[in-house]
């Protein structure tokens, strides 16, 4: 089994899950086949909506003496004739469905293993949302022990070990921490079916970060039972790759149809409210006149349509930078679903979160409503003013909300303050402060915001504001007569540009970067066409370029030799194994199976120092991973090399 990063953003990942029947890219959707009760079969998906994995269950096939045989002879895939990657079910919804199941933990997972299962699931403890504590811990103690038989049977079968632990977070996280010390293949997350059947999404999300805080970040990650696409695109940004879908069948054979927004009975519409291939072949009074069975087909058809839609749009969504967009978009439409999101603004899980998130995007951040300020990469930037960024003076003037970049849109009014000297300038945003050296730095420029806010929002980024400047001369900006108010400086007049290229540096690669990079004579060249920054020369070298599309640097050779002098051991560095030191000194990328150790500040997308275990400088490039996932993934590429040494 193999599982790389080929793309990402907020905790989702674009992966390549690779098995001996095939390769599938998640963020994935796996129907729920019932080798007895096919409404629509495995070949039939792979046609109509390009199912590449399905799930089934084992045990339904075990205790029927035909399937087993049949099965056990020929194999799952023979069984149920498809040519892709199956996963298998242990029986442990039936448990919680129907009660004790007569089946032993081992026995099923030497079944799975013994019909070819491409990914079998342990039989793990149910955990129940109305269970007490100590019941679940029981349960998740049993669930740890079961993981720990089935990892010894599986033999070439990869292992699902799922985590339990009720809606007890602490629980959860231990349970996927224990279960990531033994090293199974597959990891679900399980006991969530209850929560969602009842709405109970706050409880869904808590259940989702406390087990992704645990586990090993090399692993693909289940979602069970999560089959409506309500859920999806939270769930892929909380970091899910695969969701199961029984619901398809299930709601048809009640003449119920799924739509992103929620479920409608077919009773109830008076015109289908969508432009998949069932519903442009239907009215809605020609579908409830045909046959019951032939109904059921059509509308699962449908219902796989809609969710298969789904799961591209979120790809498509990280592809394009935006998933944040779309799940507050899909929120907004459920309110449990949008109270749920408020789980997202504890610090903790905000905290979690930033680690995975890419620190530029290809799209601009678009406002869509309260949650908007609270996503992880606006958290992140306001951590790195507190705490990265420097006033350069005494005074400040503020300005109030402009059109980006601020410094053309008050590239008057600021030209005329500043004759008066030194003197700091702040832009009171709808993202909070910005300092006008940073307003072409991502997302301060790259976002999108109406004129008038929510009152959280307003509210939130006043709080950040006034934080900021605590303690600070602040002077707000009403036109002329705030000249008229302010007196003459004797301050040394600095240049603006050395002061943007000095923010921007400590922003990017921490506190006391400017120091290093501008000790000697600086040399900015500029763009002829649009008379903005390119590229920074020091003593003669170039040092750094900059990014038009974020407003941040690419780190050349020369400039890495500096902050390598400067900055201290591991600050902004990827360490290498030996075996690799050859090869990155010949240019190539840095692998993750190479990486011995990391900065823990790094993030996707950052600049990075290579070095190796005695800190030589070796090459410069740009992260795709952050520490936890070098540290833990076998496969596929940590640092994309830019220059060596």
């Amino acid at each position: 089994m193999k599982f790389e990063i080929k793309d990402r953003d907020a905790a989702a990942r674009i992966c390549r899950f690779t098995t001996k029947h095939g390769t599938v890219t998640t963020p994935n959707l796996m129907p729920v086949i019932n080798p007895n009760k096919m409404l629509i079969t495995p070949k039939e998906m792979k046609k109509l909506f390009g199912t590449e994995m399905v799930i089934t269950n084992a045990f339904i096939i075990n205790k029927d003496k035909k399937l087993r045989k049949k099965a056990l002879d020929e194999g799952v895939h023979k069984l149920i004739d498809f040519d892709g990657p199956i996963m298998t079910d242990s029986g442990t919804f039936q448990s919680y469905i129907y009660g004790d199941v007569d089946v032993e933990p081992i026995e099923i997972v030497e079944f799975q293993r013994d019909i070819r299962s491409d990914v079998g699931t342990i039989l793990d403890v149910f955990g129940t949302p109305n269970q007490t504590k100590k019941k679940a811990e029981q349960g998740m103690k049993e669930t740890i022990k079961r993981a720990k038989q089935g990892v010894k049977l599986k033999g070439d079968m990869a292992l699902a070990c799922t985590i339990q632990g009720s809606i007890y977070p602490e629980l959860r996280e231990n349970c996927a921490k224990e279960l990531s010390k033994i090293f199974p293949d597959f990891f679900p997350i399980g006991g969530v079916v209850p929560l969602m059947e009842n709405q109970r999404y706050s409880d869904l999300v808590r259940c989702i970060l406390s087990s992704k805080k645990g586990l090993d970040p090399s692993k693909p990650v289940h979602l069970f039972g999560a089959g409506h696409p309500l859920i999806f695109p939270l769930a892929v940004a909380l970091g899910c790759d695969f969701f199961d879908s029984s619901a398809y069948a299930k709601y048809a054979n009640d003449d119920r149809l799924i739509f992103y927004w929620g479920t409608e009975k077919l009773e109830d519409l008076t015109e289908l409210p969508c432009s998949c291939p069932i519903c442009l072949k239907h009215t809605a009074s020609d579908l409830k006149k045909i046959d019951k069975k032939e109904r059921a087909r059509e509308i699962a058809k449908h219902n796989l349509f809609v969710s298969f839609t789904e799961i591209k749009k979120i790809r498509n969504a990280i592809a394009n930078g935006n998933l944040w967009e779309l799940v507050e978009r899909r929120a907004n439409s459920n309110p449990y679903l949008f109270e749920a999101l408020k789980e997202l603004r504890i610090k903790d899980n905000k905290d979690f979160l930033e680690q995975f998130e890419p620190t530029s995007k290809n799209k601009a951040l678009f406002y869509t409503g309260s949650q908007t300020i609270h996503r992880p990469i606006v958290h992140r930037c306001h951590n790195r003013l507190f705490s990265r960024y420097t006033s350069f003076f005494r005074d400040t003037v503020v300005f109030p909300e402009g059109k980006k970049p601020y410094s053309n849109y008050y590239s008057e009014q600021i030209k005329r303050v500043l004759k008066k000297g030194d003197i700091n300038i702040l832009i009171d945003s709808h993202l909070g402060p910005v300092p006008l050296e940073l307003d072409e730095m991502y997302p301060f420029a790259q976002s999108v915001f109406p004129d008038t806010t929510d009152n959280e929002t307003e509210e939130k980024a006043t709080k950040i504001f006034n934080n900021f400047t605590k303690n600070k001369k602040i002077i707000c900006w009403k036109g002329d007569k705030t000249l008229e108010e302010m007196s003459e400086s004797d301050e040394k007049r600095l240049n603006v540009d050395l002061l943007r290229i000095s923010a921007v540096s400590d922003m990017q690669f921490g506190k006391g970067a400017a120091e290093s990079l501008f000790k000697g004579e600086i040399r900015i060249v500029k763009s002829k066409k649009t008379g903005k920054m390119r590229n920074i020369y020091c003593d003669g070298k170039h040092i750094l370029s900059m990014r038009a599309s974020d407003g941040m640097f690419t780190l050349k050779m020369d400039g890495a030799r500096l902050l390598h002098k400067s900055f201290k051991f591991p600050s902004l560095r990827v360490i290498l194994e030996k075996d690799a030191v050859p090869f990155v000194k010949d240019g190539k990328s840095v692998f993750a199976k190479f990486v011995k150790d990391c900065d823990s500040e790094l993030r996707p997308l950052d600049e990075c120092l290579i070095v190796d275990d005695k800190d030589n400088l070796l090459a410069i490039g740009r992260c795709l991973l952050n520490r936890l996932e070098m540290l833990s993934f076998k496969v596929g590429v940590a640092v994309k090399s830019r220059e060596h040494m």
